[in-house]
Parts: structure tokens; C-alpha cells; sequence
């Protein structure tokens, strides 16, 4: 295992885990719609859980979890967006930037499952995640094609 490139890939993780949780919390205040603002809490506790989860299986490996980001230059923000949208309350757009933020996070777990030699309990918990986030992304999908008929 190259600890270089594990602890890259995780702190990646971690900043488009904290990412979809400061997004979606942010929409979550803002948007009027109460089962919007359902899903918006629900996904932002997954991400918090989500956070503490991989940072606990980090120090056990003695990696430290960056507390600013420099992950490629300027850090990709996926919910940068959302916050604007959720003043026009125009819950197809809205939709429609979740689901970007959610590609983006289902992108980070694909290369992070493609570590190689990850030992096998963080293995299995970027596997039970990368679930989560593909569930979650396709329900912010479903609502988003459903907002537009």
C-alpha cells in the first residue's frame, strides 16, 4: 500500500464528503419545500456520519486528515452552486445541482475504490459508503427527472 496515494484518495474523500454536508445543511435552511428539506437532512447527517467514519479509520492507519484542503489547486466545490439556486426556489435546478454534487461524489469513491492495497476494514467501509452515495444519488436523480414533467 503506498500511504502517499491512500492518504490523497481519503482526504479527497473527506473534502467531498464535507463538501455535500455544508451544501446540503445550507440548502436545507434555505428551500421551502419540507420534503426537500427532509432529504437535504438526511443527507447531510449521511455525510457528517460519513466523515467521522472514514477520519476514525484514518487515524487507525496513523493518516491525518487535512484540515485545509489543496487537493488538485483550487478545490473542486460540488455544491458551490447551491446556496444561488435555493434563494430562486426553483426545485428542478436545485435538483439538478444536488445531482451534480452527487456525481461528483460517486466519481471520488470509484477512484477511491481503485486503491490498491487498501487494508481490508477501510476497504469495506469505502464500499458500504460509495453504496450510500450511489443511493443517495440516484433518489436526488429520481426527484430532479420527477420536478421537470
Amino acid at each position: 500500500m503506498d500511504a502517499k496515494t491512500l492518504q490523497a484518495g481519503l482526504n479527497e474523500l473527506l473534502e467531498t464528503l464535507k463538501d455535500g454536508q455544508r451544501g446540503y445543511a445550507e440548502a436545507m435552511t434555505d428551500v421551502e419545500d419540507p420534503d426537500l428539506k427532509q432529504i437535504f437532512k438526511k443527507y447531510a447527517a449521511q455525510r457528517s456520519e460519513y466523515i467521522t467514519e472514514l477520519e476514525d479509520q484514518m487515524h487507525k492507519l496513523n493518516l491525518h486528515p487535512e484540515e485545509e484542503s489543496s487537493i488538485t489547486g483550487t478545490v473542486h466545490r460540488a455544491f458551490i452552486n447551491l446556496k444561488g439556486l435555493v434563494t430562486g426556489k426553483d426545485r428542478h435546478s436545485i435538483l439538478a445541482e444536488c445531482e451534480r454534487g452527487e456525481d461528483y461524489a460517486k466519481k471520488a469513491y470509484e477512484t477511491a475504490q481503485k486503491i490498491e492495497g487498501v487494508p481490508s476494514e477501510l476497504q469495506a467501509l469505502i464500499a458500504k459508503q460509495a453504496a450510500g452515495v450511489k443511493q443517495g444519488h440516484d433518489e436526488i436523480r429520481d426527484l430532479r427527472d420527477a420536478s421537470a414533467k
